[in-house]
């Protein structure tokens, strides 16, 4: 059984699918005006995982897993008006900047990958509903959501009126009847991205984009739906309300999951606002793998903080290095099954602490120390790898790795043919350039030291 901690119940509970062939999985996605920093992917390498979980219990045809992409913002147009290019310029940089980063950190590709900006009619239409069921009024060219006609609003995040109110920066305008209530659709100046709509030339409000998104894709009501902690209020409040006041009091989703913010080391929030963010390009150019920031992302319970620095990826570089040991040459496409263990830890919650202590356990069983890697999204350890791609740093291999490769095999034939000062020889000389070699039972690896 898969254990879930659900936002809006404040406990876990048993995952319980709607319909257990076609198990449903929604989770925010980038808003493409600028690179995303690590941080941001957070939610993407954890969500990933969850759904390789609900692959291996469910079967991997019964899962659709969906990740937006935000591709109409104010900030997107501002960016553009700068650089002087058109929207889709920089949303489709941005975009394929995202891809990438999330292809480096193992994440696979969504089921489905739904844009704003090719489901305005969808958005149009909930709209219409809403207006229609006296959830949503028009003023002065804007449409908004009346959050008073809606008792349930703030039940997910849990907050007073007023703190809402603050915590969201609402803009007091005269078109609103209360403060609170949120634009579903703004006017847009000659100047601005528009698509027609019954109340005139405009662009969608940010919180009925993945409303409408996930009606059109997924359904009226998902079973998980995912994000990071900043996204509880307003934006997945507002989802609830709209949602359910359009759906007749149907629940947009049975289980919100939230993950916790990436923290530097004074305990900062890693924000763009705050200009203080890494983008996993820069992390690679400083030398790092995919694969140590993908478990970096994972060394701590996903619900909880996490202190990100050069401490935490080098803990995570020296148990990639040690798990490379065991694991030696793996053929291409081996993938045993993961251990029972590591998928009763990711079953509670995904608990990949948890899952990362039972892989302690059973490291000297290679197939299992595979099996279980694999599971967790490291692809390059579950490939064709020897011990020197442990060196790969910054997408490229060590520029030496041939001849090295090459002194490596000279000894292991000086050893076979019983050649001992010639044998010493070379791994003092490989010694002598930081190479440390490493005699197993499937043969010689390297790294430097």
């Amino acid at each position: 059984m898969i254990r879930l901690y659900n936002t809006a119940s404040r406990a876990k509970q048993a995952l319980v699918p709607i319909n257990p062939d076609r198990v449903t999985m929604y989770v925010c996605g980038p808003t493409v005006y600028g690179r995303a920093h690590i941080g941001n992917f957070r939610p993407a390498v954890v969500f990933d995982v969850l759904q390789r979980l609900l692959r291996q219990h469910y079967g991997p045809d019964k899962v659709i897993y969906a990740r937006n992409i935000t591709d109409i913002d104010d900030k997107i147009m501002d960016k553009a008006r700068a650089e002087g290019v058109s929207i889709d310029t920089i949303t489709t940089r941005y975009e394929t900047l995202y891809l990438e980063d999330a292809a480096t950190l193992g994440v696979e590709r969504p089921d489905l990958h739904p844009h704003a900006t090719t489901s305005i009619p969808a958005m149009v239409t909930m709209i219409e509903l809403l207006i229609g069921k006296g959830h949503a009024y028009v003023g002065e060219g804007h449409v908004l959501f009346d959050v008073s006609s809606h008792g349930d609003y703030g039940s997910l995040s849990r907050r007073p009126l007023d703190e809402m109110i603050a915590g969201a920066r609402v803009e007091v305008a005269p078109y609103k009847t209360n403060p609170a209530d949120f634009v579903l659709w703004k006017p847009s100046s000659k100047d601005q991205a528009g698509w027609p709509s019954p109340w005139g030339r405009g662009r969608p409000g940010w919180h009925i984009e993945c409303s409408a998104m996930i009606a059109e894709s997924l359904g009226t009501t998902i079973d998980i739906h995912g994000g990071g902690i900043d996204l509880s209020f307003p934006h997945h409040e507002n989802e609830c309300a709209q949602s359910a006041c359009a759906h007749d009091g149907a629940p947009l989703a049975n289980i919100w999951m939230h993950n916790g913010f990436l923290n530097f080391g004074g305990g900062e929030k890693m924000s763009k606002s705050l200009g203080n963010v890494l983008s996993v390009g820069e992390l690679i150019e400083a030398g790092w793998t995919g694969d140590e920031l993908r478990l970096g992302l994972l060394s701590a319970h996903y619900r909880q903080p996490l202190t990100w620095d050069d401490a935490l990826l080098g803990q995570m570089r020296g148990r990639l290095d040690k798990w490379l040991r065991k694991l030696g040459d793996v053929p291409k496409g081996v993938r045993p099954p993961p251990p029972a263990a590591v998928v009763e830890a990711l079953a509670d919650d995904l608990n990949t602490p948890a899952a990362l202590a039972a892989i302690a356990g059973i490291e000297q069983d290679r197939e299992a120390l595979l099996g279980a890697l694999a599971f967790l999204g490291l692809p390059s350890l579950g490939a064709e790898r020897s011990r020197n791609a442990a060196d790969m740093r910054g997408g490229g291999q060590d520029p030496d790795a041939a001849r090295i490769d090459a002194l490596v095999a000279d000894r292991l034939a000086a050893r076979k043919a019983r050649n001992w000062a010639e044998s010493d020889r070379l791994r003092d000389a490989l010694t002598a350039e930081g190479i440390v070699l490493e005699d197993g039972p499937g043969g010689t690896n390297w790294r430097r030291a």
